[in-house]
């Protein structure tokens, strides 16, 4: 990787229309006033940014569950999955990954399987960060089977100043472990059920980066990770 490759990255398709408003305005701010204009270039270079699609080191090992979106684990605790999925009422660990603004917001599946069910709903845009936006903010679910039959689920929640959930996928497409299946406009949370007899191996607090921190380890029986925050 060259230098330039460290600090410019792709950037997602869906990031072109609001790069492009932001690039306007920007010259109409210059034409306004020119410290205006500057301060439109760095709200454009921060634009750029959000919508950035870097490239990642997904692990290939069997088993290996990863984490669907960069940001930090906010939330682990059991708790029932979203209903529409019909994955029943019995709860289920759950993981939440929290995005903020300067987060990369491209969400990758966490392992491969097959997308048997995706449904969306609309809500509210409450904080992503508090434990009901889990049931009252606006939503994408989506179960996905894996090779031994188990289902996980990955839940797409938009946050106080997310206005947009996209989903690329497809219900019935086969995703490969860290494939890249939607992304959220602008701050968010993605939230993954495991299976029962799956432990999570991410502690709170803890920094993910999407398609390459290992959530859990499927098919080995193990506990869950500690870990001390310095």
């Amino acid at each position: 990787m060259t230098m330039l490759e460290t600090f410019i990255k792709p950037m997602h398709r869906e990031g072109i229309p609001f790069v492009a408003a932001f690039a306007v305005a920007t010259l109409v701010l210059f034409w306004i006033w020119e410290p205006l204009g500057w301060i439109g270039v760095g709200l454009t270079v921060w634009c750029y940014y959000f919508f950035r699609d870097p490239k990642r080191a997904v692990p290939q090992n069997a088993g290996l569950m990863v984490s669907p979106a960069d940001g930090v684990v906010s939330l682990i605790e059991r708790v029932a999955p979203p209903e529409e999925l019909g994955m029943g009422a019995e709860p289920l660990m759950r993981v939440s990954v929290f995005m903020s603004v300067f987060n990369c917001h491209v969400n990758r599946a966490p392992i491969a399987g097959k997308i048997t069910e995706i449904s969306y709903r609309p809500g509210k845009f409450l904080n992503a960060s508090l434990d009901k936006a889990s049931t009252d903010n606006e939503r994408n679910s989506l179960r996905i089977e894996m090779a031994d039959g188990r289902s996980i689920a990955v839940v797409q929640i938009a946050g106080l100043v997310a206005r947009r959930i996209v989903c690329f996928a497809v219900k019935g497409q086969e995703v490969r472990t860290g494939e890249r299946f939607g992304l959220i406009r602008f701050g968010s949370r993605l939230d993954i059920y495991l299976p029962d007899g799956i432990t999570p191996q991410v502690t709170l607090g803890q920094t993910c980066v999407a398609g390459e921190t290992v959530i859990a380890l499927v098919g080995q029986e193990m506990p869950q990770r500690l870990a001390r925050m310095e």
